[in-house]
This record gives structure tokens, C-alpha cells and sequence, in this order.
């Protein structure tokens, strides 16, 4: 019998699709995990997987028209077999609703299933983060035909955490693991775990506190959505140009944004209560120090993300964000390139800004916004000197965030700034 292929939400705010290329045209046999066409979605260009073998028997959607998330976009089924069109004209004139899409980094709890252990306590998922992934094993992992059902970001989400795609229950359309899956997969505890390949602590679900509620209800009353506030301070960086110069003489390629970049990683680890999310009535806690770059493209703006920054050295900064900006201004990046992240670095000074306020790029609590590196007069001694200096300014959500921290925050960064060899440490 002939199978709907569904367009699948690529990315977790796509809502819908255009589609770009058929990689595949009809007749041609198809085997599970091939790229049958490339989709143009909000952030970038992706490809769409097939998740049977077949024969793409009738192409629904053609090149250069749009389709909503979960509508039917082709049929697959055995060669010769007919479709019938009649009956999926219905489907297509009605607009279907989007499937929900998990937000990057919110935790996502999954039907009851009965497992075969207790949970373990907080504490012991706590100190098993730092070494290895928090997997989920749930009941009804494949299907009768044993094929795994899963879509091309959930597949290379499990890949990358090290979770058993064969012990999810798929929640998407026929059962297929999605995304949401994956990620409770990730965010509840199990007595049955293995390590991932790349070992990074998974984020502490915490309860907000009975102050932090008023607070997060009162601010939004006065500032709806997410109530920013910001905090700003000049930093000297004629340490930071120095030490750029002799990294030249050395062949090594950075510019001042990887030592903000750094800078605003470290810091995370001396005022870790920066480093936090606020996910409905709960308060996602960080362990991972990963920054988001903002990189303005043709249609706007889209922060990739580096990952365990605190870690990398500045040559590695470099090069990442150059390759991750390149790929985001071509849109050839992944989802799980451009999600997440702990704080994000918004970087106007190349455009001559000398300062500027930054919208905070949800669900993050916290942004930088950087201005140009200026000759300005500054009092050195009790005598006016000329010194290189640049304006950083701090955005927080005053619902998870004090200004008190963010001043803590501000001023770690400050400091790394003006002593950067810290940063090499």
C-alpha cells in the first residue's frame, strides 16, 4: 500500500517548507535514508530522508512551492502501484497543523511508561552528568518489521549523545522517533546508560523558588514577554591587541571577537547562576559553557553556536566561527548547529557602533552586546591618557537573572578582557 512521505519539521521553529530541489523523481526506487529532496526552512537549506524502501511513486509538492510541517509531499509505495489522488486531494486542500516542535534546550517529559527501576536520586544523576549522557529506555522501540523509524535530526541527535535510538518510543507520524524524543531520552535518568562519545554534563532541572516565581510573574507584568534589563562597562583592551599581534607573528589567525567569545565562556564557570534558562516553572542550570555567535545573513540574523568554548583554545574559537558563519550565510547549517547555548555575543563594532543594546535570543537568558575597540580618554594615575577601549553590554531576563549577578557576570568578563592571558590558561 502506498505511504504518505511527510514533510518533518527540520528544524524546531520550521513551520513550513519550500521546496527546492526533488533529488529524486518519480519512478525511481528508493532506499530508507536516502535524500530524496532539499527543503529551504527559517534557518537553513536541508535535506529530507526517506524512512522506507520503495519507489517514489507520485510527487505531491513541485520544486518552488511551500508545504506546511507534517503535510504529505510525495507517495512511496512498490513499482507499478497506483495512488489514489482522489483520496489524498482532502489532505492536501486542508492546511494541516504543524507538529509541536520541543524548544532547544527545554527538557520534555514523555508519557508515563513503566521501567524497570527506580529513578535514580538528583544527586547521583548530578555527579553521572559530568561523565556520561542521561539516557531513557521506554517500551515499543521499533516496529513489527524491525526497520527503525526515525527522522534525519533525531538520528543524528542520538547519534551525537549517545542515546539508543532502539530503546525510544517514537511519538511522531507512524511512530517515527523525533526530536522531542530524542530529547527526553536525554533529560530523564535511567539505571541504563552508556557514555557518549564527546562527554558533556547535561543541563540540572531545577523548581523555581517561591520569590523567583513572584519575581518572573511581576517583571513580566511590567515588561511582557522576556523583561530585559541591561548593565554596561568599558573595557581596556589594549592587552587583548597586544597579545592579537604577537598571535599574527605567530601565524595564528584570531580576532578580538574569539577573546570575547572566551571571555564570556569562562566567565560562566565564576558566576555559574548566569548560565541558566527558565523553561515554564522551571529553571534549566548549565553545565556546559557553549556561546552563541551572531552572524547577520541575507534574511536576517542567525546565532551558531560554539560549543564547550571554556575549552577551546582561541586559534579553535577562530576557526570554528569563521567555518560555522561561512556555512550560515550559505544556509547549510544543521539545527543542532545553530541551537541552544548558554549566552550569545552580538558584535556591532566592525560596523563602527561604539555601543548598543542586544535583544536576548530565547531561550537563553543573557546576551552580549559588543561595540567598536576606540581610542577614548580615560584617567590613568590622575592624568588623562589615550587608551584603546571597547563597550560591552549585558542583557539579562530579569525573571531568572538579578542585576547584581549580571554586574558579577560583567565584571568577570571585564577582567578576562583586561588580563587575557587568563584565557590562555
Amino acid at each position: 500500500m502506498a505511504t504518505e512521505i511527510q514533510l518533518p519539521a527540520l528544524s524546531p521553529t520550521m513551520k513550513e517548507g519550500k521546496l527546492l530541489k526533488w533529488l529524486k523523481k518519480e519512478g525511481d526506487a528508493v532506499s530508507s535514508g536516502d535524500a530524496i529532496a532539499e527543503v529551504e526552512t527559517d534557518k537553513s537549506n536541508l535535506e529530507v530522508e526517506a524512512y522506507d524502501d520503495g519507489v517514489l511513486l507520485k510527487i505531491l509538492v513541485p520544486e518552488g512551492e511551500v508545504a506546511q510541517v507534517g503535510a504529505p509531499i510525495a507517495y512511496l509505495g512498490q513499482k507499478g502501484e497506483k495512488v489514489d489522488l482522489a483520496a489524498a486531494a482532502p489532505k492536501q486542500a486542508a492546511a494541516p497543523t504543524p507538529l509541536p516542535v520541543a524548544k532547544p534546550t527545554a527538557p520534555v517529559a514523555p508519557a508515563p511508561a513503566p521501567r524497570a527501576a527506580p529513578a535514580a536520586p538528583p544527586s547521583a544523576v548530578r555527579s553521572a552528568a559530568a561523565a556520561q549522557v542521561v539516557q531513557l529506555h521506554r517500551e515499543g522501540a521499533a516496529p513489527a518489521g524491525g526497520r527503525l523509524r526515525a527522522s534525519p535530526l533525531a538520528k543524528r541527535m542520538a547519534q551525537q549523545a549517545g542515546v539508543d535510538l532502539g530503546a525510544v518510543q517514537g511519538s511522531g507520524p507512524q511512530g517515527r522517533i523525533v526530536k522531542r524524543d530524542v530529547q527526553a531520552a536525554m533529560s530523564e535518568p535511567s539505571p541504563a546508560r552508556r557514555s557518549s562519545p564527546a562527554v558533556r554534563a547535561e543541563p540540572e532541572v531545577l523548581a523555581l523558588s517561591s520569590m523567583r516565581k513572584v519575581i518572573a510573574q511581576r517583571m513580566a507584568e511590567v515588561k511582557p514577554g522576556v523583561p530585559h534589563f541591561y548593565l554596561s562597562v568599558d573595557v581596556d583592551m589594549e592587552a587583548v591587541l597586544a597579545l592579537r599581534e604577537e598571535a599574527k607573528a605567530a601565524e595564528v589567525k584570531v580576532s578580538v571577537n574569539d577573546f570575547i567569545v572566551k571571555a564570556a565562556a569562562v566567565a560562566l564557570h565564576k558566576v555559574p547562576k548566569v548560565n541558566v534558562s527558565l523553561q515554564g516553572d522551571r529553571v534549566l542550570q548549565f553545565h556546559t559553557a557553549d556561546v552563541g555567535i551572531a552572524v547577520a545573513i541575507e534574511d536576517g540574523l542567525i546565532t551558531p553556536v560554539i560549543r564547550d568554548a571554556d575549552f577551546k583554545s582561541l586559534g579553535a574559537i577562530g576557526a570554528e566561527a569563521r567555518e560555522l558563519a561561512e556555512r550560515a550565510r550559505r544556509k547549510a547549517l544543521k539545527p543542532e548547529e545553530y541551537t541552544g547555548g548558554s549566552v550569545t555575543v552580538s558584535n556591532l563594532g566592525m560596523y563602527g557602533v561604539d555601543a548598543f543594546i542586544a535583544v536576548i535570543n530565547p531561550p537563553q537568558a543573557s546576551i552580549l552586546a559588543v561595540g567598536a575597540v576606540a581610542d577614548r580618554v580615560v584617567a590613568r594615575d590622575g592624568h588623562p591618557v589615550v587608551r584603546k577601549t571597547m563597550t560591552v553590554t549585558f542583557s539579562g531576563d530579569h525573571r531568572v537573572v538579578d542585576g547584581a549577578l549580571g554586574a558579577l557576570y560583567l565584571q568577570e568578563v571585564k577582567a578576562l578582557l583586561e588580563h587575557p592571558v587568563r584565557l590562555l590558561l
